[in-house]
C-alpha cells in the first residue's frame, strides 16, 4: 500500500502522483488546471491537492518510510507471551470477560 495514497476513495497510482507533480513543477498549474488536463483519469480535487502540498513540502511524492503498520505485533516475545497468557487463564474461564458476562454466567449457574 505504499504506493498509493488514499483520500476521499480515489486511489492515486505512483504514475499519477509523478505526473501531477511535473505538472506543478514545469507548467506551474494549480489544482483546477491538472484536473482540466487529465479529465479521463477521473481525479479528486483533495487527492491532487494533497500530492501537491506534499511536493511543495518535501520535494518528494513518495511515501514516508515507515508509514505502513507496524511488524511488532506478531514477533516471536508477543506469540510466546499471549501463548503463556492464555494457558494460564485455562482454569479462571471468566477471567477475560467483562462484567455483564460474569454476572450472567452466575445467575445461570
Amino acid at each position: 500500500m505504499h504506493d498509493l495514497v488514499l483520500l476521499t476513495n480515489k486511489m492515486l497510482s505512483k504514475l499519477d502522483r509523478v505526473i501531477i507533480k511535473l505538472l506543478r513543477v514545469e507548467r506551474v498549474h494549480g489544482a483546477k488546471r491538472i484536473m482540466t488536463e487529465f479529465p479521463g483519469r477521473n481525479w479528486l480535487r483533495a487527492s491532487v491537492k494533497h500530492v501537491l502540498h506534499q511536493t511543495e513540502m518535501t520535494g518528494s511524492v513518495d511515501c514516508k518510510s515507515d508509514s505502513g503498520l507496524r511488524c511488532s505485533a506478531c514477533s516471536g516475545t508477543n506469540i510466546q507471551l499471549v501463548k503463556e497468557l492464555a494457558l494460564s487463564q485455562e482454569d479462571a474461564p471468566l477471567a477475560g470477560a467483562t462484567a455483564w458476562v460474569c454476572q450472567r454466567k452466575q445467575r445461570t449457574l
